[in-house]
């Protein structure tokens, strides 16, 4: 069964923002769960054939990975591949957007994120031989919490400084935009506003131009 990702992007910038944010869920729900710290190394690909990729990594899942994979292939546009290794865990991550936005950055979208048993360099190659190539390569810091019910990721991003995501995962296509009309009321409450699309396209944009600049290291741009 596919996954729906609903996830809202909010822009800190800096630490004490990202404090602050912290303090009002602490505030507002005393019963919010800190579930993760990791770091993060993110390769995003484009070009490529999705077919010819599920003929060269088909080996490395089970078969109701194999049918969501698919699920993806049939029903969703403007595909968005990544390979991301988590602290010592690598995985293979494809989303297709379900609504107006892109897939590398939209509200509504459709998600398979399965780990491997293989290096990154060795998912990569697989990627690459498959038509790909690396559009960029990000680097983040992520702490990851269950509030009312959302996930809140807070990240340190190379290049983009601290960002907030708040995400709903749904097996139910129909539940999407309940949970949407939930992270805006939560994004409200916690006084953080949604980055813009339009502006998170051109940071995008300027971050793959650039991303040689960045990936590693603590250095950050701001983009209106």
């Amino acid at each position: 069964m596919a996954h729906f990702e609903i996830e809202v992007k909010s822009l800190l910038g800096e630490e004490a923002n990202a404090r602050a944010l912290l303090a009002k869920m602490k505030e507002f729900d005393p019963n919010h769960v800190h579930t993760s710290s990791n770091k993060q190394l993110n390769h995003y690909f484009k070009g490529g054939d999705l077919k010819n990729l599920y003929k060269k990594v088909e080996s490395l899942f089970t078969g109701e990975q194999h049918e969501r994979f698919q699920t993806i292939a049939e029903k969703g546009t403007d595909f968005s591949v990544r390979t991301r290794q988590r602290d010592e865990e690598v995985l293979l991550v494809v989303k297709a957007s379900v609504d107006e936005g892109t897939s590398a950055n939209t509200v509504k979208r459709m998600e398979f994120e399965e780990p491997v048993n293989i290096s990154l360099d060795e998912l990569d190659k697989l990627v690459l031989e498959s038509g790909f190539e690396y559009q960029a390569k990000w680097s983040r810091e992520r702490e990851e919490y269950i509030y009312k019910g959302a996930n809140v990721c807070l990240d340190r991003n190379a290049g983009y400084g601290y960002l907030a995501e708040f995400e709903k995962v749904l097996e139910d296509e129909s539940a999407i935009d309940d949970a949407r009309s939930e992270i805006d009321s939560i994004m409200a409450e916690l006084e953080v506003e949604e980055l813009p699309q339009d502006r998170l396209a051109r940071m995008f944009e300027f971050y793959n131009q650039n991303w040689p600049d960045y990936y590693g290291t603590d250095k950050t741009f701001v983009i209106e």
